[in-house]
């Protein structure tokens, strides 16, 4: 064969289970052998780089299953507030935040924050000083407004959407500045800071760097973004600095038409070295703290009795002419009504064509258990998730949904003995892209999530390695350590099946490798 470009020795291959052997070689992009030492001297010439592991345990390049890098650097402006605990520690952070052409946003704020009070501007108006502000509530389907940024997207009222999206509004009609999902969010767009073109790419540049540097060599991207993403990506990979395999899927929003569908098909083909367009994004329902999550009967608040889709036979109907078509779909599905939905709508489908997958799942019932693997869906969950609930059921995620449904929350384990695929991710940015954090919390759930519901060090390092490639239609290509699969591969200092959770969770990482590129190295 041809000299290797590149040439790892001294490792421990895990595929993911144990293979014995020490050594791999990638050429153009994939791994052509695997071996020992004495393999690898035999296939080195004059251009190879050798990379000496260290005795680390070289895994296949880890997927995040579900991210949104591009699209959440937009959410991810302004003012941290993931750490506040409660409305006095809210006010405080917007007393002192920085502001940009006079807005003051923020992030990441936590439904939970609000003690059970409704979400409105008059808690915060104070200390503003008059200031436009825009917070996003960490679930990234609702804002927070003050009533300066409400009279400059001219929104004084409730408003009608095609899709289940909300401008709340009192017993008056006035706006309370809490707006719920994206129909209802993107009438702030227009006013808000621009982000500029060089920013958007300086920061889109340093986020997937990072990403890269605990052990992500690629992201399931669900999302196509604004501003023109696939050429912000061309112009990246030109220069070298796309360190990521993604695969994006666009959005499909209930009102879509024959001829915005066929777009989605035509949008399938374009693909550059490591960025690809693939499959399409749904939304069954919101989230449970928004109250917009589809639920089989009514949360404590009477609210979660519809679907995203308020006509779900169109969703269906828009599922069934990609899938003719040759398109995969992932689609959002929180509460238990929107699952059966999205499960119901598969079996309607029949047997053979693309693999469909289902984001999400934070609450289903045993009878849907085993619908996954027998309709070949794929389970798409995001253990970080469990962070914002609480074990003892105070939450709000918890309250809204009553013990019976708390109960089941996030049952990772459950899909996996039902015999489903179960593809592992992080949902940045609404939680951290830290694939070691992944893997550790999918093995020790926290808060509402029951610890029977962990994963073994397996189970986890598959689902973000095999089950994701499954997740993508790519498990012919990608997933293994294997010749002819891609050379997408990451070294770990610790073994991160056999080590525990929480060493797995710090473990340094030595190497990460991205379509034959070493894209980080400590």
């Amino acid at each position: 064969m041809s000299a290797p470009d590149l040439v790892l020795v001294n490792g421990r291959v895990r595929d993911p289970e144990l293979t014995g052997a020490t050594a791999v070689a990638v050429r153009d992009g994939l791994i052509t052998a695997l071996g020992d030492t004495t393999d690898a001297r035999g296939w080195r010439g004059p251009g190879t780089e050798v990379v000496d592991l260290g005795g680390a345990t070289l895994t296949p390049g880890l997927t995040d299953a579900h991210s949104h890098p591009v699209w959440g650097l937009e959410m991810f402006t302004g003012t941290d507030l993931s750490g506040v605990t409660d409305l006095e520690g809210l006010r405080e952070a917007l007393r002192t935040a920085e502001r940009r052409d006079g807005w003051i946003t923020g992030f990441g704020l936590d439904h939970n924050v609000f003690g059970g009070r409704p979400v409105h501007h008059d808690l915060i108006e104070d200390v503003l000083d008059g200031a436009p502000a825009h917070l996003r509530l960490y679930d990234g389907h609702s804002a927070l407004v003050s009533a300066t940024a409400l009279k400059a997207a001219g929104i004084t009222g409730p408003r009608a959407f095609a899709q289940l999206s909300e401008v709340v509004c009192d017993a008056d009609g006035r706006p309370t500045g809490h707006l719920v999902e994206h129909a209802a969010m993107d009438l702030m767009t227009p006013v808000l800071p621009a982000q500029p073109y060089a920013e958007r790419r300086d920061r889109l540049v340093e986020l997937l760097t990072a990403m890269a540097a605990t052990g992500l060599t690629s992201a399931h991207v669900m999302d196509l973004g604004g501003h023109d993403v696939p050429g912000l990506l061309t112009a990246l990979e030109e220069d070298g600095e796309l360190p990521l395999r993604l695969r994006l899927a666009p959005w499909c929003m209930p009102g879509v038409g024959e001829e915005e569908l066929d777009g989605l098909v035509r949008l399938q083909g374009r693909a550059g070295r490591l960025w690809a367009v693939g499959g399409v994004k749904f939304f069954m329902d919101g989230t449970v703290e928004g109250g917009t999550a589809w639920l089989e009967h009514a949360d404590c608040h009477g609210r979660g009795t519809d679907a995203f889709w308020p006509d779900p036979a169109a969703y269906s109907a828009a599922v069934g002419r990609l899938h003719r078509a040759g398109v995969g779909t992932a689609t959002h599905a929180i509460g238990d009504a929107a699952v059966r939905h999205v499960l119901d709508t598969v079996e309607g489908l029949g047997t053979g064509g693309p693999r469909h997958r289902i984001e999400h799942i934070e609450t289903v019932p045993d009878d849907q258990l085993g619908r996954f693997a027998a309709l070949g869906v794929v389970a798409s969950m995001q253990p970080p998730h469990t962070a914002y609930t609480r074990a003892d059921h105070t939450d709000e995620w918890s309250r809204r949904l009553g013990e019976e449904r708390a109960a089941r929350a996030w049952r990772c384990r459950d899909l996996r003995d039902a015999g489903a695929h179960l593809a592992l991710g992080s949902d940045w940015p609404i939680a951290h892209f830290d694939a070691r954090q992944v893997l550790a919390t999918a093995r020790a759930p926290r808060g509402a999530a029951s610890a029977r519901h962990g994963l073994t060090g397996l189970m986890a390092l598959e689902g973000m390695t095999t089950h994701a490639a499954v997740a993508a239609g790519e498990e012919r290509f990608a997933g293994r350590i294997a010749p002819g699969y891609r050379a997408d591969l990451t070294a770990f200092a610790v073994d991160p099946v056999e080590a525990p959770a929480d060493e797995t969770g710090q473990a340094p990482i030595r190497l990460t490798v991205a379509g034959g590129r070493i894209t980080f190295r400590s």
